[in-house]
């Protein structure tokens, strides 16, 4: 199995913060930002790690991970050289997928406690995907999940009357079909490849499996929530908890 983070976009929400840098490579605690993911996909046993981002920052972000040494992984870097989505980069994984599973972080998802325990539950099960879900507060500024014991039935994104709170977290894992499934997909109306299209596929196979995240979760993509992610690291010393 194989992890990839998704480390692309201009941060705009964050602005002027990253004029110059990389939205993933803000402190967050006492560490760049992408460096939670890192431990995150390591923590999880995944030694090996493709790092996606753009052409504007892609040297700071090399200078910040290198090799993966210091991480004791080893890291790969593609570039996206214009934005198309989530689904748009992702499959720029497909070489170094090479037929394995994949984990997929989003780079700005900061997760109080480990990912271990929902990898382990994907590596057990026999076929499809799955995807993190977080009780939230207010389920219309999210991709909503409505649930059966095992299934998502569906995804709905922003929902005027959300039919759970449950939201779908930047953390995915596909088997190595996902390309293809890629592949299959139209842009949406904003002209990008979207990931709840991905998804939406294995929800029509009855294939898409959930674990519900416990502990504090929070994207880094505002300067609400990236106070709040700097919050939840530095309670912890930037360490995840089990």
């Amino acid at each position: 199995m194989k992890g990839v983070i998704l480390a692309g976009g201009r941060g705009t929400r964050l602005d002027p913060l990253t004029e110059i840098t990389n939205k993933h490579l803000l402190p967050v605690g006492r560490e760049p930002m992408i460096w939670h993911s890192v431990r995150q996909l390591t923590g999880a046993g995944i030694a090996e790690i493709l790092v996606v981002t753009s052409t504007h920052h892609m040297g700071s972000v090399v200078n910040s991970l290198g090799s993966g040494k210091r991480f004791r992984c080893e890291f790969t870097y593609r570039v996206q050289e214009e934005a198309g989505g989530i689904a748009h980069a992702l499959a720029l994984a497909r070489g170094f997928a090479a037929g394995s599973a994949i984990v997929v972080l989003l780079g700005d998802n900061i997760f109080e406690r480990s990912i271990a325990p929902y990898v382990a539950e994907f590596r057990e099960q026999e076929a499809g995907a799955r995807v993190l879900l977080k009780q939230v507060g207010e389920p219309e500024r999210y991709g909503i999940a409505a649930l059966d014991e095992r299934t998502i039935l569906s995804i709905e994104e922003k929902p005027s009357k959300p039919k759970s709170n449950h939201a779908v977290v930047g953390c995915y894992m596909y088997p190595p079909d996902v390309f293809k499934v890629i592949e299959g997909t139209e842009p949406s109306a904003r002209g990008e490849m979207e990931i709840t299209s991905v998804n939406n596929v294995y929800i029509s196979r009855g294939q898409l499996k959930y674990s519900v995240v416990q502990g504090g979760w929070t994207d880094a993509g505002t300067f609400e929530s990236l106070n709040e992610a700097n919050a939840l690291l530095l309670a912890n010393g930037n360490k995840i908890l089990p």
